[in-house]
C-alpha cells in the first residue's frame, strides 16, 4: 500500500469524481451532480477523501461530520482494484478524521441489495442497526 495516496478532494477533482462514481459506485443520489459535490467540498473541504494510485483515482469516501454525528457515504473502489485494501485505507482515513474532529460514532449508508458492500462494512467493524429506518423527503430544488 506504499504507493496508495489518500487526500482530500478539491474543486479541480469534481468532474473526475463524478465520472468515477458512474463506474465504481453502487446506486445514485439526487446530489450526484457537480453542484451537489461542489457544495460539499466548499462547506467541508476535508470530507471527500480520494485514494489514488500512480495518479489514478481508485477510491472515494465521503466522511461528513456535522459537529455531532459522523456519516459515511460513497465508499467506492474502482473495479479491478477491489480487495486490495483500498476501501480499508479510506475508512481508516475517514475514522482518523472523525477522531480529530471529536466524533464518537460513525454510521454508513449501505444499500440493502449490495451484499458485497455489506460484507466489506462488516469486515471493517460496522453492523446494521435493525431498529432504525432511513426516512427521506426530497426537497424541491
Amino acid at each position: 500500500m506504499d504507493d496508495l495516496r489518500i487526500r482530500a478532494a478539491g474543486p479541480e477533482d469534481l468532474d473526475a469524481v463524478l465520472a468515477f462514481w458512474k463506474t465504481a459506485a453502487e446506486g445514485t443520489s439526487i446530489s450526484d451532480d457537480r453542484d451537489g459535490v461542489e457544495r460539499l467540498v466548499a462547506r467541508d473541504p476535508g470530507a471527500l477523501l480520494l485514494a489514488e494510485r500512480d495518479g489514478v483515482l481508485v477510491g472515494t469516501v465521503i466522511a461528513g461530520f456535522d459537529g455531532w454525528r459522523c456519516h459515511l457515504y460513497r465508499l467506492a473502489v474502482r473495479p479491478g482494484h477491489r480487495r486490495r485494501g483500498i476501501g480499508s485505507a479510506l475508512l481508516d482515513a475517514a475514522e482518523e478524521r472523525f477522531a480529530r474532529l471529536g466524533g464518537r460514532r460513525a454510521d454508513a449508508m449501505v444499500l440493502v441489495r449490495n451484499e458485497r458492500a455489506q460484507h466489506a462494512w462488516r469486515a471493517a467493524g460496522y453492523a446494521p442497526e435493525e431498529q432504525w429506518r432511513r426516512w427521506v423527503k426530497p426537497l424541491a430544488g
